[in-house]
């Protein structure tokens, strides 16, 4: 199993798994590309399978998280995915592991991930990091938890930001969508298919693009990539619910 890192050298020539072949999101797909190419600066990684496969692991420094999550000296996951044939072949301890290795090397006090309380679209897999020995450091009433892998007992536990436990949003009644281009799908789905569910269900609709780590670490939702509102309330990081043969099945119920 040979992995390899993305670099501001290599990016360009290399793929970064997610919709390297979707024509309709290609657009997003560089954004993604450009996105990865600024936090590279960050101390950012990108360590994928060195193969045309959705094999891949994302992880940096939790400061500069764009997550609105407080955990001083501690590593942030972010995108973390083994998917089809590549399952139950032992990529995702591996990459997992590699990203242990790495904070350790860096003197960090542990990893720390954002996910929901039942297992949320985009978002990595409660059951199975509880199961590589993260823990529960804090749950929402909106169904996100905060789980941390320990290195270090005298360290702070991680712990969401008060924007989260509170969130003020543009609007009360109707839709509010909070994307950014941590995910080459997410700008094409709301561009393209929210706007038009909403508009045909007459459902008043806010699009609010987080472009900064400042508006990330401040937003009302820990799930940057992707979160949709309903009237006010916490609705889902699935962006399939964007299209309308999905949408009253996923936020309709809500």
């Amino acid at each position: 199993m040979k992995y390899i890192n993305l670099t501001t050298d290599t990016i360009d020539a290399e793929h970064i798994c997610c919709a390297f072949s979707d024509k309709k999101c290609a657009a997003g797909y560089e954004a993604k590309k450009q996105w990865l190419a600024k936090e590279f600066n960050n101390e950012y990684v990108f360590r994928r399978l060195d193969e045309r496969a959705k094999v891949f692991i994302e992880y940096g420094p939790a400061e500069k998280a764009w997550t609105p999550v407080a955990a001083a000296n501690y590593m942030m996951l972010g995108c973390f995915w083994v998917s089809g044939k590549y399952k139950q072949k032992g990529h995702g301890k591996a990459l997992l592991k590699s990203a242990v290795d790495d904070a350790k090397k860096q003197g960090k006090d542990g990893l720390v991930a954002v996910v929901g309380t039942k297992k949320f679209h985009f978002m990595s897999d409660t059951k199975w990091l509880l199961r590589q020995g993260f823990e529960v450091c804090e749950e929402l009433s909106s169904g996100f938890s905060l789980l941390s892998l320990d290195f270090n007992d005298d360290a702070v536990r991680p712990a969401f930001k008060r924007s989260v436990k509170k969130p003020k949003l543009p609007l009360t009644k109707g839709c509010v969508v909070y994307f950014s281009n941590r995910c080459p799908y997410t700008e094409h789905y709301v561009d393209e298919h929210l706007t038009e569910s909403c508009k045909r269900r007459k459902l008043p609709l806010q699009i609010v693009k987080i472009k900064t780590i400042r508006q990330a670490q401040s937003a009302p939702t820990p799930a940057t990539i992707f979160s949709l509102f309903l009237d006010g309330e916490f609705a889902t990081t699935d962006i399939s619910a964007c299209m309308d043969n999905r949408f009253d099945k996923v936020v309709g119920k809500r």
